[in-house]
């Protein structure tokens, strides 16, 4: 008497799934950070002050939050294609609930007048308009 077994696998490699999220992800970080920095840019040539408390605030340095915090929502993507049974879904919710956090300040913080806290704002939503809808098409 013989007998055939046969183990499938529920899904594919672990490996191929995270690099399927985390080589567009890092794209679509890039593009955010691109995508701010030129907001910011454009403001600047027309004359925005880019000044929070009287501090200016470098091209460099939205470049550089946009990129990171991006990367923050890849590894919240990342974590939600694992845990979740709704990853897409649930990202979507995070990242929108999120990015209203992260106008806050812009509302709040003092010394700041309408031209630079409308920048700030504009940037927020370039960032969210690549990032988000880039990550929720690879957790479907």
């Amino acid at each position: 008497m013989s007998r055939s077994t046969s183990i499938t696998p529920d899904h594919g490699p672990i490996t191929t799934s995270r690099r399927a999220l985390w080589l567009p992800g890092l794209a679509f970080a890039a593009g955010g950070a691109v995508a701010a920095t030129v907001v910011a840019a454009a403001a600047d040539t027309f004359g925005v002050s880019l000044e929070i408390g009287g501090e200016r605030i470098p091209l460099p340095g939205f470049t550089q939050l946009a990129f990171v915090f991006s990367v923050v929502g890849v590894a919240l993507a990342a974590s939600f294609r694992r845990w979740s049974d709704r990853p897409a879904r649930a990202f979507v919710r995070t990242a929108v609930a999120l990015l209203a956090v992260s106008l806050l300040p812009d509302f709040l913080v003092p010394d700041t007048d309408a031209a630079t806290r409308v920048t700030l704002i504009l940037t927020h939503i370039a960032v969210a308009a690549i990032v988000i809808p880039g990550l929720r098409s690879r957790l479907r």
